[in-house]
C-alpha cells in the first residue's frame, strides 16, 4: 500500500520511527528535538494520526503506561516523493544543484566521500553503453 502524502510533522515523526524501528513517544521526541522540538502530547497526537492511517502500530511497553510504536511500512517511497518534489520545485529539476546545495550546508566527511565515490562508480557502471 503506498504511503499517503503526509504533513511535514507527521513525515518527520514517521521518518524518525522508521530509523529507530521501534520507540516510545518520549524516545521519538528526544530523537527529533534538535530539528523539530515539540511537546510530548504533540508527538502522541501525530502518532495517533499515523496509526489512523495504518502507518504505525503500537503495543503496550514493558514498564508503566508507555506504548512502543513501530512503522508498518518503509519510508523509501515517501522520501523519494519528497526529494523529487524538492528537486522540481526548488531546484528546477536540477538534481546536481540539490546535491551541491546540500554539500555547501553540510559538507561530507572523508567516509561519506568514499561512499559517494562508490555510489557514483556503481551508477557509472550501470549506465555504460547507454546513449549520453
Amino acid at each position: 500500500m503506498p504511503i499517503p502524502k503526509l504533513p511535514d510533522a507527521e513525515l518527520e515523526v514517521f521518518a524518525c520511527l522508521t530509523r529507530l524501528k521501534e520507540a516510545t513517544a518520549r524516545e521519538i521526541r528526544e530523537a527529533i528535538r534538535g530539528y523539530r522540538p515539540m511537546a510530548h502530547g504533540s508527538v502522541l497526537t501525530l502518532l495517533k494520526r499515523l496509526e489512523a492511517k495504518s502507518l504505525v502500530t503500537k503495543r503496550k511497553g514493558p514498564v508503566g503506561k508507555a506504548h512502543l510504536y513501530r512503522p508498518t511500512q518503509e519510508l523509501s517511497e515517501t522520501s523519494g516523493r519528497v526529494v523529487q518534489n524538492l528537486v522540481r520545485r526548488i531546484f528546477g529539476g536540477d538534481s546536481v544543484a540539490l546535491v551541491a546545495s546540500l554539500f555547501e550546508t553540510q559538507p561530507p566527511n572523508r567516509e561519506e566521500l568514499a561512499q559517494l565515490r562508490r555510489l557514483l562508480d556503481e551508477m557509472d557502471r550501470q549506465t555504460e553503453g547507454e546513449a549520453p
